[in-house]
Order: structure tokens, then sequence, then C-alpha cells
């Protein structure tokens, strides 16, 4: 192809070089806006997995506490069914008492013990009438014990259910706790859920920028391999161009020579004189 053809061949592939390159700016600025938006994206996705960590943590601190509650609950309902046998046991052990239980109450049966005693020590008795005294005193001293250890269970029944009470209330109080922290963790794992779902929503549109930059980065490249086609034919064709300007001006100064060498060697036939240019030219030849 001529000069005269790669001219213009040339000047469409610079047209459609600069075509182009402006498509590949706007490109650019497309995948920049993609990478932008997924970056803010993903910057927001990662504080959300802090909060969705950290809401995690809570729950299962809750969780914890309600495990160690009811932990503590049961131990106390075996306490309370331990308490309930006992005093169950004590009224076992109470029925027969108080049915042999003596009419007359322990602080007369004290002082008749108390008066006989004294008239036993202090009153001259033939042997048959204190053996009868002391009979009587054993009689009323089984009485008395009859009556202490009724007053002594009974003490003892009252105790366990103070004692019982006690771990009624506790038993309340930890069952309370145990729905507070149970309702709470309720509350956590719907905040939970609710980020999680978010950060999903997040994520999908992040991704789905992410391909769209990715995508955009191909339609770049294939762009780059096809300008750096069209550089280099535009390159190709300038060097053939200049190669034949080199050539036609090679063929035109050997023609000016061949001019020159001819005007000049008439001239010297002539006789006339040479020009310092026609001179050289032909001392260049050796024929100067």
């Amino acid at each position: 192809m001529s000069q005269d053809g790669k001219t213009p061949q040339i000047e469409e592939l610079t047209e459609k070089l600069s075509a182009l390159r402006k498509q590949k700016s706007t490109l650019e600025v497309e995948a920049k806006n993609y990478a932008e938006k997924r970056d803010k994206l993903n910057q927001e996705l990662k504080s959300l997995r802090g909060e969705i960590s950290r809401l995690k943590n809570i729950r299962d601190e809750i969780n914890a506490k309600v495990k160690e509650l009811k932990q503590q609950r049961n131990q106390i309902k075996m306490e309370i069914a331990q308490k309930f046998a006992e005093l169950k046991s004590l009224g076992r052990e109470l029925e027969p008492l108080v049915k042999k239980k003596p009419s007359r109450s322990l602080k007369v049966l004290e002082k008749e013990v108390e008066s006989l005693e004294w008239k036993i020590q202090t009153t001259p008795l033939s042997l048959q009438e204190e053996k009868k005294l002391v009979e009587q005193v054993k009689e009323l001293e089984s009485q008395i014990g009859v009556h202490k250890k009724i007053e002594q269970l009974n003490q003892k029944r009252i105790e366990l259910k103070a004692e019982l009470k006690a771990l009624q209330a506790r038993a309340e109080l930890c069952h309370k706790n145990i729905m507070e922290h149970a309702e709470k963790s309720q509350q956590i794992h719907g905040e939970l859920l609710k980020r999680v779902e978010e950060a999903k929503k997040i994520k999908s549109e992040a991704d789905n920028f992410h391909g769209l930059y990715l995508k955009t980065r191909e339609k770049i490249r294939s762009l780059q391999a096809e300008i750096a086609k069209i550089l280099d034919d535009i390159r190709r064709f300038r060097k053939e161009i200049s190669v034949e300007e080199e050539k036609k001006r090679r063929e035109a100064e050997e023609k000016l020579l061949e001019n020159i060498e001819k005007q000049a060697v008439e001239k010297l036939k002539r006789g006339e004189k040479l020009t310092w240019e026609e001179f050289k030219v032909l001392a260049e030849k050796g024929l100067a």
C-alpha cells in the first residue's frame, strides 16, 4: 500500500483509537463507581458482622446464666423435696406421741415432780412409801418426756417450715430471673436474626457490584488489547511511510546529484568555472 493509501488508514485508525480510549475512560469510571459501592457495602458488612458477634456473645452469656439459674432452681427443688420428706417424717413421728400426750400440761407435771422429789427428800417415809413415790416420779417424768419430745419435734417442724418457705421464695425468685433472662435472650436473638438477614442482603448487593466491577474490568482489558493492536498498526504504517519517504528522498537526492554531475561535466567541456557544490559532486565521483 502506498503512502497515499496508508495516510487515510492512519487517520481512520486514529479516530477509532480516540473512540476506544473514550469508551475505555467511561468504563474505568464505571468500574471505579462499582468498586467504591462494593467497598462501602463491605465496610457496612464488616461493621454489621461485628454487631452480630456482639449480640451473639450477649445472647450466649444470657443463655449461660439461664442454664446456671435452672441448675440452681433444680437444686432448690431437690432441697424443697427433702424438706417436705423431713416434714412428713416428723408428722409420722409426732402422730403416736400426740395420742400419748398427757392431759396435764408440762408445767403442771414438772411442778408435781418437783413437789414429789421435795417430799421424798424431806419427809420420813417407809421403804414402801418411798418406792411408791419414786414410781410416781418416773411416770410423771415419762409424761414430761412425751411433752418435751412433742415440743422438740414441733420446734423442728417450725424450723423446717421456715426453711421450706425460704427455699420456695428462692425458687420463685430463681424462676422469675429465668423468665426475665429467657425473655431478654429471645429479644437479643430476634435482633440477631434481623442483623443476619440485613447482612445477607448487604453481602448479596456487594457481590453484585463486585460482579459488575469484574465484568467492566474484563471489557476494559478487551478494549486495551484492541487499543494496543491499533497503536501497533499505526506505528507500523508510520514506519512504512517513513521508509517510503526516506526512499523518495534518497532517490530525489540521487537524481539531483546526477543532474549536478551532468551540468558540471558540461561546464568542464565548455571550460566554464564550477561552483563549489559542482566541484564537490565531481570530487566524490572521482571526476574532479
